[in-house]
């Protein structure tokens, strides 16, 4: 018999607040909630209850958490405590260094990666069975990892990031509709785009 798996009900871009940090590479994860929200004709609602903005995508919460990357773990654990959402049925969506500019991994769980919002998203739930969608930025420069992820992207890279979001879009669309194993299955696949 076929294990049934969870129903993704939350989907948590991650990123920082403020306009200094919009467009940049560890903001990837908001870029690919404001596409969702856009695509579904959503508006943005900002929470201080939460410490974030929400919207709603049918029956899915889009969530950006407010609270800078580091702290991402205690907004989305309250919300998901209301509204009595488990880990396994969050998408949470970021950026990853190690992964090539483009390319696109669907997990169900493991370590943050090295990764401060995964990080503190796993140590507010005590769990790393949250399933995530890593994009990649492309590697930092050695030693020069955080000035890197708070770059924008370069111009010559920026079609390719257009075509990223939308593709990532796609692959959390198929998350909520075929769920996590065949969006793994479809959106894991080596090629580039």
């Amino acid at each position: 018999m076929e294990e049934k798996t969870p129903q993704i009900r939350l989907i948590a871009g991650l990123g920082n607040p403020g306009p200094e940090y919009a467009g940049t590479r560890h903001n990837v994860g908001f870029l690919v909630v404001d596409r969702l929200a856009e695509q579904f004709g959503s508006t943005w609602k900002r929470s201080t209850k939460w410490d974030a903005v929400a919207t709603k995508c049918g029956e899915v919460f889009l969530l950006k958490p407010m609270s800078f990357m580091n702290r991402s773990g205690h907004p989305l654990f309250a919300i998901a405590q209301f509204c009595k959402i488990d880990p396994a049925e969050i998408l949470v969506v970021l950026d990853d260094l190690a992964l090539p500019l483009g390319r696109l991994r669907l997990r169900a769980d493991g370590g943050s990666g090295g990764h401060n919002g995964l990080e503190s998203i796993i140590v507010q739930f005590g769990t790393e069975e949250i399933p995530r969608l890593r994009i990649g930025i492309g590697a930092a420069p050695r030693d020069g990892g955080v000035d890197y992820v708070l770059s924008r992207f370069f111009e010559e890279e920026k079609p390719l990031v257009r075509s990223t979001i939308d593709h990532a879009a796609e692959a959390v669309k198929c998350a909520i509709d075929n769920g996590l194993v065949s969006a793994m299955n479809t959106f894991n696949k080596a090629e580039e785009l």
